[in-house]
């Protein structure tokens, strides 16, 4: 009998990552998401997912943390243990995050610390902390921005962290080849969610703006992406890794 695969969603409660948590269900796998301070929403897509007929958790993170990483990977092992009955899980995606609009000139020191913290920081060192728990042969989701490719003003910040995530998964990619762990960027151009205050799903402008400007005519759903990201957790995607793949409808091109 094949083992199910577990997966870990940093931001696992609500938005793309809720879409991720539950996409990941369908196709089979066992799920821990994480939550920062909402636990009932958190514990609404848990129950979601074991409707679906998988196993499911929800442990409390905070990403701009990495002191608390320790702590929290020790309550890892002890679901894994207790819920899953499993002492390593297979996929990271680490999605959790959150967004500023600000232009370049006036970004503020706390705002590009809080971007570094929380886009770049927490991604490299909660990675690292979870390498001694994760299986051989599983893999690394990160999810980085269309704004990496294009420019849209206000973003300077949030988006240079999310190119350094690109090249970071290069690196991990190659790092982490000899123990078979794959790792991916998924890309989202401008999806409509809470992120950065709701705007792309708010401002009735700015949606008219973006969907003129995607080939396919409209902005994202949460619905676009998670299933994106469950695939590259599957077998079908056992011979992808180092790979950028931009979701966006055909955004600015």
């Amino acid at each position: 009998m094949t083992k199910t695969k577990i997966a870990l969603v940093t931001g696992g409660s609500r938005g793309l990552g809720e879409n991720m948590a539950l996409s990941l269900a369908q196709k089979g796998l066992d799920v821990i998401l994480t939550f920062n301070q909402n636990s009932e929403k958190a514990d609404d897509v848990v129950n979601r997912i074991k409707q679906l007929g998988q196993k499911a958790a929800a442990i409390q993170l905070n990403v701009s943390a990495p002191s608390s990483f320790n702590k929290f990977f020790d309550q890892v092992q002890e679901q894994l243990k207790v819920t899953f009955h499993s002492e390593k899980f297979d996929f990271l995606i680490n999605n959790a995050g959150v967004g500023i609009y600000s232009s370049f000139m006036k970004t503020t020191e706390e705002q590009l610390d809080l971007m570094y913290q929380i886009h770049f920081k927490s991604v490299f060192m909660l990675t690292q902390a979870a390498l001694p728990i994760m299986n051989n042969g599983g893999g690394i989701v990160n999810i980085s921005s269309g704004l990496t490719r294009f420019a849209i003003g206000g973003y300077a910040a949030y988006s240079s962290m999310k190119t350094a995530i690109e090249t970071l998964s290069k690196y991990q990619a190659k790092e982490l080849g000899e123990r078979k762990i794959r790792c991916n960027v998924v890309a989202p151009g401008a999806i409509e969610t809470d992120f950065g205050g709701g705007a792309v799903r708010d401002n009735q402008d700015l949606n008219a703006f973006i969907a003129s400007n995607t080939a396919l005519g409209r902005v994202g759903l949460p619905d676009d992406i998670g299933g994106v990201v469950a695939f590259l957790c599957t077998e079908d995607a056992k011979w992808i890794t180092a790979q950028r793949i931009e979701v966006s409808g055909g955004q600015m091109i």
